[in-house]
């Protein structure tokens, strides 16, 4: 049985995460790596033939902006990030996180992800939801508790649903007049 604090951080993702699969059934690969602009960050095979992100650091100045496929990558990256050093005793480096290569496979990564996470929030009490312990190796997560960053997988999680849907729009819109 879950507890009540749970049961909330398992429901507000699957509300964006309904939005998403609406976006997600619609896409198509040309949809992924298509670039709304000309200085874009998107995903692309490397010379293994691994599909990688485009990613700079520091990040620059303004912003560039984002292919689909970059955004699906980035959802991967910060989730596979958080399980991992939330409950697998750590995460690839960022480098390591490839995207897929097809929006087909790109939904079944996510999906899976999204499944693992709650599988792992279903078995936490409120002491866990409470603890630092879990959340002390993340780049981000430094003093934050287990349930503040639920609470943030769901905001960010939101946040690219919302990219994606734009990015869909406009990608539907390019060529009408």
């Amino acid at each position: 049985m879950t507890v009540p604090r749970t049961e909330l951080l398992l429901r507000q993702p699957d509300i964006a995460w309904a939005l998403f699969d609406l976006h997600l059934k619609e896409l198509d690969d040309a949809a992924c790596l298509w670039e709304p602009a000309p200085h874009c960050w998107t995903v692309r095979p490397d010379e293994r033939g691994r599909w990688v992100a485009d990613w700079q650091v520091p990040e620059p100045d303004p912003l560039p902006a984002v292919a689909i496929g970059w955004v699906t990558w980035h959802i991967g990256y910060w989730w596979t990030t958080v399980l991992g050093h939330c409950f697998r005793g750590g995460a690839p480096a960022r480098e390591e996180i490839a995207w897929p290569g097809s929006a087909a496979a790109a939904a079944a990564w996510l999906g899976g992800l999204k499944d693992a996470w709650a599988a792992e929030l279903t078995r936490l009490a409120d002491a866990d939801l409470d603890s630092a312990e879990r959340t002390a190796g993340l780049p981000w997560g430094v003093e934050m508790t287990l349930a503040d960053v639920a609470g943030w997988v769901t905001v960010e999680l939101t946040k690219n649903v919302a990219e994606v849907g734009l990015l869909r729009t406009l990608y539907g819109a390019r060529n009408r007049t």
